[in-house]
């Protein structure tokens, strides 16, 4: 599980009902009409924007953003390393036996086991970077989506309530609640944007970024490996990847063993 997603989400949350709470009564904050205006209105918006099979399925990208721990660089870079020793030592079908860590991987390896033309292994491999890439485009669209609607749909219920307030100025008691659904509903808009749709976005869009650089890490392993690379050319290679505080730690790590 992703932890910061996690604590963003519950500290964003907390800070705004403690100010509420500390302002008053917090079931003034409590408008059913606002939510309707603003969550289902969201809600409609964007199955007009997308096919309901994308935003169906954007539903499972968002849930990386909470339980998937991408493998950092380093950690698929000393794994590839590991079966270039294993591919020179006791050949490329030796791969086979084993069990990576990753689906991506494993394809890799199966493939180089399996005696496929170098070229056939970069393109397969490079198009399913590709996939993968606007699988995670699409469900970050649609939160970004639904983070521009949301605020939209605010200010529709803004301008709703407004109306109600002024065709009812004759009624005093009437203007209160109408007041109400005029200004919650652009508070709720700007924290389902802000707080959940738009910060979710910039998540998957990170989580996209790692994802497409361990897969290229891969790849280019893969290459190497069916080229017949040595372990420490490969390993000093794939280093490009890194940052240059990781490649320290890692050339630390490696003086310490």
């Amino acid at each position: 599980m992703d932890i910061a997603t996690v604590f963003g989400l519950v500290s964003g949350t907390i800070l705004i009902l403690s100010a509420i709470i500390m302002g008053g009564s917090a079931t003034i904050f409590i408008n059913v009409g606002g939510i309707l205006i603003v969550i289902g209105g969201t809600i409609a918006a964007t199955f007009i924007k997308f096919k309901m099979s994308d935003v169906i399925g954007s539903i499972s990208v968002v849930m990386k953003a909470f339980f998937v721990k991408m493998a950092l660089p380093e950690q698929i870079i000393e794994e590839m390393v590991g079966y270039t020793r294993i591919a020179k030592k006791e050949g490329l079908i030796a791969l086979e036996k084993e069990n990576p860590s990753d689906e991506f991987s494993a394809k890799a390896l199966r493939y180089l086991s399996d005696g496929y033309d170098e070229g056939l292994i970069q393109d397969m491999l490079n198009k399913d970077i590709r996939l993968t890439v606007q699988r995670h485009t699409l469900g970050q669209n649609v939160f970004k989506g639904m983070g521009d609607t949301a605020p939209a749909f605010g200010m529709i219920g803004t301008l709703i309530g407004l109306v109600q307030m002024l065709a009812s100025m004759d009624d005093p008691s009437s203007i209160g609640p109408a007041m109400a659904v005029a200004l919650l509903t652009t508070l709720y808009g700007a924290v389902i944007a802000n707080l959940i749709c738009l910060p979710l976005a910039e998540k998957l869009s990170l989580r996209s970024d790692e994802e497409k650089i361990n897969k290229s890490i891969t790849l280019e392993a893969a290459l190497a490996i069916n080229r017949g690379v040595a372990p420490m050319v490969l390993e000093e290679s794939l280093k490009i990847y890194l940052s240059p505080k990781e490649r320290k730690k890692n050339d630390d790590k490696k003086e310490k063993e």
